[in-house]
């Protein structure tokens, strides 16, 4: 079944870290269900790093997927991302065009940062990222158009490191563009539930077991399998 997609993963940590909890226990998750994964490291903001780090990761998920889409022969290729790897997805899926970037065929995103104007942003993240002139590029539900890829969302409503609103206001975008959306929101949990399992519990940070919050993984694989047959593979 690999020839079918391959799901680049991009974990979160505000651009500064990459979680490992939504590294590899995603990939054996899609794995599970018969998809090829890849897991993209890409540039972080290091302690005393002067400048933010601009363009350089979109850059990176750009590379991974003409990498990935050559090697299997034009087969679909997913980006997946989590908080600021889902703000990293969503950026490339955005703005693919205007910076002359490799298109992702279709995004999922789990609790995704979005927009980068206050107070409803991730404050770390978009700091990490880029100047504040350089904000409103990187307010991404400014910039969907009819060229963003198909997109799957998933949140919680008591996020409060990474409001809900990220996801509603995407979501939104994506509706007015004519963009095939699917949206999840749970009613409870923190932010980076990940799986929302057992083997990436996190109990000191609130990250417990939630059998509703992890129904996530099977909505999206089935969302995939929709969505394959129609993917517009430009």
């Amino acid at each position: 079944m690999h020839d079918k997609a391959t799901i680049i993963i991009c974990p979160g940590g505000a651009y500064r870290w990459l979680s490992p909890r939504e590294s590899e226990p995603v990939a054996r998750a899609f794995e599970a269900m018969g998809y090829a994964t890849s897991i993209l490291r890409y540039h972080i903001r290091s302690e005393g790093d002067a400048e933010p780090l601009g363009l350089e990761p979109v850059r990176q998920l750009s590379d991974r997927v003409a990498q990935i889409r050559e090697a299997s022969g034009g087969a679909p290729v997913f980006a997946c991302g989590f908080s600021a790897g889902g703000h990293l997805a969503a950026t490339l899926g955005v703005h693919w065009r205007t910076l002359g970037l490799d298109r992702p065929d279709a995004l999922i995103l789990g609790y995704p940062v979005i927009t980068a104007d206050r107070p409803l942003c991730n404050d770390e993240s978009i700091r990490n990222l880029c100047r504040e002139d350089q904000r409103d590029f990187f307010s991404l539900e400014k910039h969907v158009t009819r060229d963003t890829p198909p997109t799957f969302l998933w949140h919680t409503a008591a996020d409060r490191d990474v409001p809900v609103e990220n996801a509603l206001l995407f979501a939104s975008a994506l509706r007015r563009a004519d963009v095939p959306f699917e949206l999840h929101v749970y009613p409870f949990g923190v932010h980076g539930l990940s799986l929302a399992t057992e083997e990436v519990e996190q109990a000191d940070r609130g990250r417990l077991p939630d059998a509703h919050v992890a129904g996530w993984v099977r909505a999206c694989g089935e969302w995939i399998e929709q969505m394959l047959p129609r993917l517009d593979r430009r």
